[in-house]
């Protein structure tokens, strides 16, 4: 297994509070990237907003054997995250997942 660190841009289209974003900090610490190497070096956040808390970026850690099955795994992990945040696929859509990070130990 490989250990990746994917990314998944999002937008809020509702408000996050702060109750909301304490239980999705929560429900996404398992796959925390400060857990890496490269996440740890790159000082990563598992959870990013702009400003106007309008835009998200989610960085997870996941084992997975491809990059595909660690993409899948990373958006199964964000979106169960937002759904216990209160936040469903209309509130918080998910844009396109990237690959930033790959350690093969």
């Amino acid at each position: 297994m490989t250990t990746y660190v994917v990314t998944l841009p999002g937008t809020l289209l509702d408000k996050l509070t702060p109750a909301a974003r304490a239980v999705l900090l929560r429900e996404l610490s398992p796959a925390d990237p400060r857990h890496t190497a490269l996440g740890e070096a790159e000082e990563l956040d598992r959870l990013t907003l702009d400003e106007e808390n309008s835009t998200f970026v989610i960085r997870l850690e996941v084992q997975a054997a491809t990059s595909g099955e660690a993409e899948l795994e990373a958006r199964r992990i964000a979106e169960t995250a937002l759904r216990s945040a209160g936040l469903d696929e209309k509130a918080a859509p998910i844009g396109p997942a990237a690959i930033s990070g790959i350690d093969t130990e």
